[in-house]
């Protein structure tokens, strides 16, 4: 198993751990339970010992500061890639005029190739995989910039299957070494590639596919069926976030065509697009929320709640701004939303309930 995909289940055994002793010691003061000196000793001696060969074999975090610290590292690894990335291609351009073409040409294609092994090393000395991440990017835009420039030098045509090589580099790194960082490049090359094979299709040039938002809906509806046919072949944290991915593209994809129904492939009028759209958007967010309640997923709960939410208020305004009072629109609003809250919170308890 890998290191990074055993750290997750590391980490909440530690969590179990940190639990179990905090719910030991209230028992305790309550006097619900009685341990004798040696049985508290034993059981605290082995608690103890499981924690620090948790915390030396794969660097978890004990209690909520050291949790804090770990999501700075990561968003300061995540910060630095992008600035080793901009550093690597600002560098290559203040020195490209200067290099003969063959030269630039054996930089490029050694650019990404020279980074592999020192990645490879990172991984195996790593507890962590910040630095390896790191250098992870910045290995995935050397890619990108040799395929650019590449490009550009030969005068080559950019196509949508730049993404797909891309994408497959980024999701090789990710697979190899349980990297979050290049997954999710990886993921979003391959959307990309996707959506712009789809518009290239209709006839448009290819890097037009934002200006169709179903070309994006019908990649992330591949990405999230995907998902379940690849089954146990994809580590369970790749899984959530392809899913998250797949599901916040799906909604915003969702949301764009609610407001531009005459952007659609469909042969029918911008008001009947959009009022389908509306309909969709709903089910479709309830869908998942009613998923996200059966399998016990906090996140897809909040996520589809989210935006469930925020497709009601889009809709209210759209009736009701124009001709009604602001106060009284806000009024409203408030009350709907206090009646949300109401319902999240009995779903919310009901989860709990069984749970139990």
């Amino acid at each position: 198993m890998k290191p990074s995909s055993s750290k997750r289940e590391a980490q909440r055994q530690a969590d179990r751990i940190l639990a179990f002793r905090q719910q030991l010691d209230e028992l305790l003061r309550q006097g619900v339970l009685e341990l004798s000196a040696e049985q508290r000793s034993r059981l605290d001696g082995h608690l103890e010992g499981r924690l620090r060969e948790l915390a030396e074999r794969f660097d978890v975090d004990l209690g909520d500061s050291q949790k804090r610290f770990s999501l700075g590292m990561h968003i300061l690894s995540t910060l630095g890639g992008l600035a080793f990335c901009a550093a690597l291609v600002l560098f290559f351009l203040r020195i490209w005029g200067s290099l003969a073409t063959p030269l630039q040409v054996v930089l490029l294609v050694a650019a990404p190739l020279v980074l592999l092994p020192p990645i490879a090393f990172l991984a195996r000395r790593e507890k962590t995989a910040y630095y390896t991440s790191l250098l992870s990017l910045v290995a995935i835009a050397a890619f990108y910039m040799n395929m650019g420039v590449l490009g550009s030098l030969f005068n080559i045509v950019p196509t949508p299957g730049a993404f797909l090589a891309g994408g497959a580099f980024a999701l090789i790194l990710a697979s190899a070494y349980r990297l979050r960082l290049p997954l999710v490049a990886g993921i979003f090359s391959l959307l990309i590639f996707l959506a712009g094979v789809a518009t290239s299709a209709t006839g448009a040039y290819w890097q037009g596919f934002l200006q169709r938002p179903e070309n994006v809906l019908g990649a992330s509806l591949v990405l999230l069926a995907a998902i379940p046919l690849l089954g146990r072949r994809l580590p369970a944290e790749f899984a959530d976030t392809g899913r998250w991915i797949g599901l916040t593209l799906l909604f915003f994809s969702l949301l764009s065509l609610i407001h531009g129904g005459r952007v659609s492939y469909l042969p029918l009028d911008a008001g009947t697009v959009s009022s389908a759209y509306r309909l969709l958007a709903f089910a479709t967010s309830g869908l998942t929320l009613a998923l996200g309640i059966r399998r016990g997923d906090a996140g897809m709960m909040n996520l589809a709640a989210g935006f469930f939410a925020l497709f009601l208020f889009d809709q209210l305004f759209s009736w009701w701004w124009d001709w009604m009072p602001k106060y009284l629109f806000c009024l409203i609003v408030g009350l709907i939303a206090l009646a949300l809250l109401h319902v999240f919170r009995k779903l919310r308890l009901r989860t709990r309930e069984a749970s139990l």
